[in-house]
């Protein structure tokens, strides 16, 4: 989520399929699922717990609604794009052939759009990018929250650091493998610095705007 300042806050967005984007923004979500865009609306099934997070966290000041998805970006500097193109029901449903093949392309969206940071969502996406970065798989080594500074997605040697990694829990319903406290916890903490992030660019704004 966070990034330079001569590139500050762009984020990769578009729920259904073809990324827009959206300069001065945030949050990079990267979901497994995305048939969770149930009627061309990210998070749509009401089992998901992904909007309730957004807001018990402070990610959102309220609670939005799935049709909402397309303004996050105006309103909160938030978006999203997909590792896998294609429907299913949730991660467990593609191959991790499918899934490694999409990591290349979530770095070099972060090259193009740099965005600060990147909220990957769900351990299965993780376990992709390790895998493909490391040649083996992440084992002891996963953790949730922010990863190590050498995790960055999209680095251009010599010109740009990459985006900040933040690896959070799956929204899904059919996740049971943590309680609602426990991912609750997890997506606190991106919250804490999506916070602090709006206060530090409404400073910043008052003293350009003296």
């Amino acid at each position: 989520m966070t990034r330079s300042k001569a590139a500050q806050e762009a984020t990769i967005q578009d729920p259904v399929g073809d990324d827009g984007v959206k300069e001065e923004q945030d949050i990079s979500s990267s979901p497994p699922q995305p048939a969770t865009f149930k009627g061309r609306h990210a998070y749509a099934h009401p089992s998901n717990l992904f909007w309730k997070l957004l807001y018990s966290s402070g990610l959102t000041p309220r609670l939005c609604s799935p049709t909402e998805d397309r303004q996050l970006p105006e309103l909160y500097s938030m978006g999203f794009t997909n590792i896998v193109a294609r429907p299913s029901r949730n991660g467990s449903e593609l191959s991790k052939q499918e899934m490694d093949e999409g990591v290349e392309i979530l770095h070099e969206k972060c090259r193009k759009y740099r965005p600060e940071s990147v909220c990957v969502v769900g351990k299965s996406i993780w376990e992709s990018i390790w895998r493909v970065r490391h040649g083996k798989p992440v084992g002891k080594a996963f953790k949730y929250g922010w990863q190590d500074e050498s995790e960055n997605m999209g680095v251009i040697e010599g010109e740009w650091e990459g985006s900040k990694v933040f690896v959070s829990s799956s929204t899904s319903g059919l996740a049971a493998t943590l309680s609602p406290a426990e991912k609750e916890r997890i997506w606190a903490e991106i919250g804490t610095w999506a916070q602090k992030r709006r206060a530090e660019r409404e400073l910043e704004a008052k003293e350009e705007s003296k």
